[in-house]
């Protein structure tokens, strides 16, 4: 199923109280979507599907058009999560790493809600949850930001559930950094943070020189409960370099999302690489299985094949495993 901003809170507590994380992948494509969720009811976990800046104004989605990209993504997400065969699985649709001057008005559509007309009908497509990328921004630019997320949803009256991060690849923050970013928004928009982002030595790409330690998770963890009087659970941005033994100590620790993009983009580019290579004699049109070689259920099955069973291994590593049942009866 696909939870809505209030039901995504649960899920996410649900995770944070069990010390367990809920794998994020950036899945750009409808064949990698498909994929996840097969993943992900393999093995009953819930999972978060996340976008960037660069994957909604792709060729697959928006063609150039953010919000457009937006909406048909949620759609065909919505479709897959909430068929027979998947709406067992909490499944989260997450805003990730947007940025630039269409910022404000991409977050505030998924926020407000794109309008899908068809049959004379109108059904509104809102994402699960939101975060907005600081990486370019100072401290108070990114409280202003926040805030007015908050207040966009506060005006609409729709709810919100906000990921909140400072600058990920710039070492580890500091508590006086993450007690003004977290208190000045909590402050006038309180139980809207569900997801705090801090910097914890970890970089996004393949992850060198990384300083991570889950001893940082912790002591972050119990400053949100010191700044805001509740735990919130922690998203962890650049896994990709990070160890099986880090991620099971990161989630125990209190991570509670793990994003995943740059491992994930090099796995199934390179089961497409070898999907060509062993297949190139096929791919001649005198070939007698020439048209099921060349058709798109060739290479995505091959990727699938690859793919599927190390989401499995990385969901398994963070504990997620077994919890997509339990989550649906709390949420049903």
């Amino acid at each position: 199923m696909l939870c809505d901003p209030l039901q995504s809170r649960k899920v996410l507590q649900h995770a944070l109280e069990n010390r367990y994380a809920i794998l994020a992948i950036n899945a750009d494509s409808h064949a990698a979507i498909n994929d996840c969720l097969e993943a992900a009811l393999s093995v009953d976990a819930p999972v978060i599907i996340e976008t960037s800046l660069w994957q909604l104004k792709g060729h697959s989605f928006g063609g150039g058009d953010a919000v457009l990209g937006v909406s048909r993504y949620i759609a065909n997400l919505a479709v897959l999560a909430n068929s027979t065969k998947f709406r067992n699985i909490p499944v989260i649709y997450h805003t990730d790493h947007i940025k630039g001057p269409e910022t404000m008005t991409i977050l505030g559509a998924a926020i407000n809600g794109i309008p899908l007309e068809a049959f004379g009908q109108s059904l509104i497509l809102r994402a699960s949850t939101v975060s907005l990328d600081a990486s370019s921004f100072t401290h108070d630019e990114t409280i202003k930001h926040i805030c007015s997320l908050c207040e966009l949803a506060k005006q609409a009256g729709v709810p919100v559930t906000l990921e909140m991060e400072d600058a990920v690849d710039e070492g580890i923050t500091s508590d006086e950094v993450a007690t003004k970013l977290l208190q000045s928004v909590e402050k006038r928009y309180p139980n809207h943070i569900y997801l705090w982002a801090p910097g914890v030595g970890t970089k996004h790409g393949f992850g060198e020189d990384m300083n991570f330690s889950y001893k940082t998770i912790e002591n972050q963890i119990s400053l949100t409960k010191k700044v805001t009087g509740r735990e919130i659970g922690i998203a962890l941005h650049g896994s990709s370099g990070l160890t099986s033994d880090d991620l099971s100590d990161a989630s125990k620790a209190g991570v509670i999302k793990v994003n995943w993009s740059t491992e994930s983009l090099l796995i199934r580019s390179t089961a497409a690489r070898s999907y060509y290579q062993q297949m190139e004699k096929q791919f001649d049109k005198k070939s007698p299985v020439w048209k099921e070689t060349v058709m798109d259920n060739g290479v995505n099955g091959f990727v699938a094949n690859e793919y599927i069973p190390k989401v499995v291994d990385r969901m398994k590593i963070l504990g997620g495993a077994g919890k997509a049942s339990v989550i649906s009866r709390l949420l049903s």
